[in-house]
């Protein structure tokens, strides 16, 4: 099969013919028929991840057709569309057993833990606690945003941050997963302050139900400023992005008793952020991670799709190849692209 691999990090990737995989006795191959571009396989091919063996294929948000079923398999069959949460479970650990896959102790992440979906094939495991089945009506690429982006979203707005109507959420960094984010906070009620520097995605935000805007290039203060719009500050935050400045101002744009929700990956440099904690501890806020979503709680977010309340197909942006996709992963960093890149043509 084509894949796109990398045997160093940090050098350029290559479009290569590869042996097709195969699926271990629990689990499945899926032919890929699309999977999105996300930071989060940059910061794998920077060698952020240790969970990175070398050489590798990337990739992580995917959607497609069972293919090829191991043999203890029960719950799909041949030709099903299915996609797959960024972080499978292994169904043994206490998490598992109490829902909580995404936290799992065991936890396998394709384009992490074993090849991913920078190809033409891709194996996942554990498929009978882990595959998503689709919706006919939904296209692959928008499913393949779903993965990493929407759903985390959606677990960051909904079982995380309890966003309810008539409260304010803001959200910091209008990519991929913080669009979806004023979405899905818009849809329940909540009142939305989107916050970035690029105006293109502010605009696209205030398009996708974001109440108001603040860009941090033109404002002294993002923190005062949001708090100012809120009248005294957010019930909920998000940093969207993962980065020093962001998860600063999140907790501090905060209302006595709100939550923080931390989305994006602090690595690297990045890993340990300024936090305002004499305020965390005098207004009692809470900080909250959120590492992507359980395959049995997608039910309720298709669920809002299908009802038309939700639209992630608008937040698909460009469609590249998989020859594209070398340049496309290693310019991740660049923050340029609006909406989700998704790979559709293999």
């Amino acid at each position: 099969m084509k894949a796109v691999l990398f045997e160093t990090f940090g050098q350029t990737p290559k479009l290569v013919s590869v042996d097709d995989p195969t699926p271990p006795p629990h689990g499945v191959v899926v032919k890929v028929e699309a999977t999105g571009v996300c930071r989060s396989d940059w910061h794998g091919w920077m060698g952020h991840d240790t969970d990175i063996t070398l050489p590798h294929v990337p990739g992580h948000e995917l959607a497609g057709v069972i293919v090829a079923l191991g043999k203890d398999v029960s719950r799909w069959r041949l030709g099903d569309r299915v996609t797959v949460p960024f972080v499978g479970g292994c169904g043994h650990c206490p998490e598992c057993h109490a829902g909580h896959q995404q936290v799992c102790e065991n936890q396998f992440q394709p384009g992490f833990t074993h090849w991913g979906s920078f190809a033409e094939y891709v194996a996942i495991h554990r498929a009978d606690l882990n595959l998503v089945a689709l919706p006919e009506a939904m296209d692959f690429s928008t499913a393949a945003s779903l993965g990493c982006r929407f759903a985390t979203a959606f677990r960051a707005v909904v079982d995380q941050g309890k966003a309810g109507a008539g409260q304010w959420v803001a959200v910091h960094g209008c990519g991929g997963v913080g669009l979806s984010a004023v979405m899905i906070a818009n849809a329940i009620g909540a009142n939305v302050v989107a916050v970035d520097i690029a105006e293109e995605k502010l605009a696209l935000a205030q398009s996708l139900g974001a109440a108001a805007t603040v860009n941090g290039a033109e404002v002294a203060d993002v923190a005062e400023a949001v708090m100012e719009i809120t009248g005294g500050g957010a019930h909920v935050s998000l940093d969207a992005l993962g980065h020093p400045v962001t998860c600063f101002n999140s907790v501090q744009n905060l209302r006595r008793r709100g939550k923080h929700i931390q989305v994006g990956l602090m690595l690297a440099d990045h890993a340990r952020p300024q936090v305002p904690m004499a305020k965390v501890i005098g207004w009692e806020l809470e900080l909250l991670g959120s590492h992507g979503m359980q395959a049995h709680r997608y039910g309720a977010m298709l669920d809002m799709v299908q009802s038309g309340k939700l639209d992630p197909a608008r937040l698909v942006g460009k469609r590249i190849s998989l020859a594209e996709a070398p340049q496309a992963l290693t310019t991740m960093d660049q923050f340029t692209a609006v909406g989700a890149i998704v790979i559709d043509r293999f």
